[in-house]
């Protein structure tokens, strides 16, 4: 297995003195070393063969026995060094002081056609940073994450990757409700791929120690290999550095919000500092559109990480790093204007999604109301949001007297829905068609071009849920069908029509198909 191996974390960023694996504060070091635990039984569930690839491996490599010994922890490569990131963060709003990678252990860089690679292994055991966890993972939520990082990337959603899935061979304690109830679950491994791991929290632990100089040479080192069109590390481009931060987060939120996804746990340790969606724990995606939905137990009070409210979580969260990068800048009002932009741009890139999402290329005054209307629709009636915009493609101008009935399939209760409300929804057709002839786009033309933005397949919850009470069983095969399934999201693919539905109703309630807890 030949891989071109890089060091340039572990050579560049000052490291952990103490190599004994034991649950510490780790002080002006960006890492510590700490090899994978053995496993009993590994067993590969299932490759990326794309990822294959874009590593510079082979269909032979991942078939050999040694693929598996590295990717479930039970073998080295020679002349690599795995370590686990120190980093700290704000969860749920407020300062958590060290966090760092409990479970997920990083083992080396790949340089392969001009691109790196960090390849890390997620429940691979414990860690200096695991506090009072065992650093494992559950075979559920490594299901969960395998296929919607992979679901995610083929969306066109900036996001980290995955290599494999493999079963530990060991059992796993988890109290997956948190309600005193624990039992065994089959422990399994997730290979993750990203060209950076770091998190806003890797910047933030060493400002809220005011340990400055490990602020800059980490920063510097980000700028050097992750920004480097930037130019070398200054204060100007400390300055660039975080404007263009700022964007890319902005971009990837819109990049959720156009899609239906919600992550779940927004902390800032969960916060790629390059604007890759990272951590996926308890995900969703919204079904019955509503603003207010969280897909995460542990929220469900406060609802602070809900669908509505990841555009703010996202400048909330900006505002910890641009904190955490001052004691290297020592000026507010740059760091003031770049937050101020992100509001703004949130507000026309935002428009922008939607305009898109109904096949829109001209912008008109009234797009605004168009769109707000059309929520406040959404809310009279528990409305699928993926169906509604995916059929919506089939309007046609002249046609606003079949609007309903050409996005009836989207909606949960048709039957229910009173006469005032289809007055509502009839009144937003007429206002959609009116809007439409203003286009010159044909409506081939404008099918064509909402389809490309509007996918008619998402990993929704209770589809993974089958897939992992499969798994449970010890049957795979829907681990493959969904990963294949949701590599063209946004082709038809008649064959599989059956994905193309609104949530079960057996799924309304069932846990891991309507919320979900950190537990994993």
């Amino acid at each position: 297995m030949q891989l071109n191996i890089k060091h340039t974390f572990t050579e560049e960023l000052p490291s952990d003195p103490i190599t004994e694996n034991y649950r510490r504060q780790v002080k002006e070091a960006c890492y510590s070393y700490v090899v994978p635990k053995q496993t009993k039984k590994p067993e590969i569930l299932h490759i990326s063969e794309e990822m294959i690839h874009t590593l510079g491996l082979s269909t032979k490599d991942m078939n050999s026995q040694m693929f598996k010994n590295v990717f479930t922890g039970n073998l080295v490569l020679e002349n690599t060094t795995p370590y686990a990131m120190c980093y700290g963060g704000h969860q749920f709003g407020n300062w958590a002081g060290q966090l760092g990678d409990g479970r997920a252990i990083n083992l080396f860089e790949v340089e392969h056609n001009n691109k790196q690679w960090q390849v890390q292994l997620k429940g691979a055991g414990e860690t200096p940073y695991s506090r009072t966890a065992d650093g494992l993972a559950v075979l559920r939520s490594s299901i969960r994450e395998y296929l919607c990082s992979e679901a995610m990337y083929h969306l066109g959603v900036p996001t980290t990757r995955a290599l494999s899935l493999a079963l530990s061979g060991d059992e796993v304690m988890r109290d997956m409700l948190y309600d005193g109830n624990q039992a065994y679950e089959k422990g399994a491994i997730v290979t993750r791929v990203a060209p950076s791991f770091l998190r806003f929290g890797n910047f933030e632990i060493f400002a809220a120690r005011q340990d400055h100089k490990t602020l800059k040479t980490l920063v510097d080192y980000t700028i050097t290999h992750h920004f480097s069109h930037l130019g070398k590390p200054s204060k100007e481009n400390y300055i660039h550095f975080f404007a263009e931060v700022a964007q890319r987060t902005l971009d990837m939120i819109i990049h959720w919000q156009r899609v239906g996804f919600v992550h779940g746990v927004m902390n800032t340790d969960n916060m790629s500092i390059l604007g890759l969606t990272i951590d996926y724990g308890p995900y969703g995606w919204l079904e019955g559109f509503d603003f207010g939905w969280t897909p995460n137990t542990t929220d469900s009070q406060h609802k602070r990480y809900r669908y509505g409210n990841q555009p703010n979580i996202g400048l909330w969260n900006l505002y910890q790093l641009a904190n955490a990068l001052y004691p290297l800048i020592e000026e507010t009002e740059p760091l003031e204007t770049i937050l101020e932009t992100y509001k703004s741009d949130f507000e026309r890139k935002s428009l922008e999604m939607m305009r898109s999402k109904l096949g829109l290329t001209i912008n008109d005054d009234k797009d605004n109301t168009l769109v707000e209307n059309l929520e406040d629709a959404f809310l009279l009636t528990e409305t699928d949001m993926t169906l509604f915009f995916r059929n919506l493609s089939n309007f046609k101008k002249g046609d606003a007297a079949k609007g309903l009935e050409i996005v009836q399939a989207a909606f949960y209760m048709p039957k229910e829905v009173s006469d005032a409300v289809t007055q509502q929804w009839n009144n937003w057709f007429e206002s959609y068609d009116v809007r439409l002839k203003k286009e010159l786009l044909s409506d081939a033309e404008r099918k064509t071009k909402m389809n490309a933005v509007n996918p008619k397949y998402v990993l929704r919850n209770y589809m993974s849920q089958l897939a992992i009470d499969d798994a449970n069983k010890g049957d795979y095969k829907l681990i493959d069908e969904l990963f294949q399934l949701l590599k063209k999201p946004y082709d038809e693919q008649l064959e599989n029509e059956k994905w193309f539905a609104k949530r079960p109703d057996w799924a309304r309630h069932k846990v891991g198909c309507s919320m979900l807890s950190c537990s994993s």
